[in-house]
């Protein structure tokens, strides 16, 4: 298979997908016929290509996988062509609830607890609901609380690849600068 055709099965397969796409998944609906090596050469260079053109879709890699995406500019007109109203969006509660999650996982909901300094239990009922943490098992201490993780929801939630590609909370706080008075 040439290049040309090997991108152009990529895009089919991209934009077909529902979840994103491994080079090795591709690789395997060609019988193993193109290594995943150079299918995924071919996806960054791809992505490069789309990245480079006003284009209204592009690649980014998430959740171990590749998906196409749009640009965030155009998610006004998406949603109005779409009929979308209502944008879900999550509370601070629940963002400050999936930052301890998603930097100190697998953690307790005790845990959770004295860093937020009040109770998430709803809060994490609500994230569990909405399968963006997961239970990961118990705590070998007493009363054996249950363990809780980000989910592959999650990574696409926040397009992320891994959870430790988010960032360090201590890079995100701006340092403090001495003013003399």
């Amino acid at each position: 298979m040439n290049r040309d055709s090997l991108q152009a099965l990529i895009e089919a397969v991209l934009l077909t997908a529902r979840n994103p796409v491994t080079p090795e998944a591709i690789s395997m609906a060609t019988e193993r016929e193109i290594g995943e090596g150079e299918i995924e050469e071919a996806i960054v260079a791809l992505a490069v290509s789309w990245d480079e053109a006003e284009r209204g879709v592009r690649l980014e890699k998430a959740a171990g996988g590749w998906r196409c995406v749009t640009p965030a500019q155009f998610d006004h007109y998406l949603r109005t062509f779409h009929g979308i109203t209502s944008r879900q969006t999550l509370s601070q509660a629940a963002l400050e609830v999936l930052s301890i999650v998603g930097h100190r996982q697998p953690v307790t909901l005790p845990e959770i607890n004295f860093i937020r300094g009040t109770n998430s239990a709803a809060v994490t009922r609500t994230l569990l609901d909405r399968k963006l943490i997961r239970l990961a098992g118990r705590k070998k201490v007493v009363g054996k609380p249950f363990l809780y993780r980000t989910t592959k929801e999650f990574l696409l939630h926040f397009g992320l690849e891994k959870a430790e590609d988010l960032p360090d909370p201590e890079d995100l706080v701006e340092p403090d600068v001495a003013t003399d008075a």
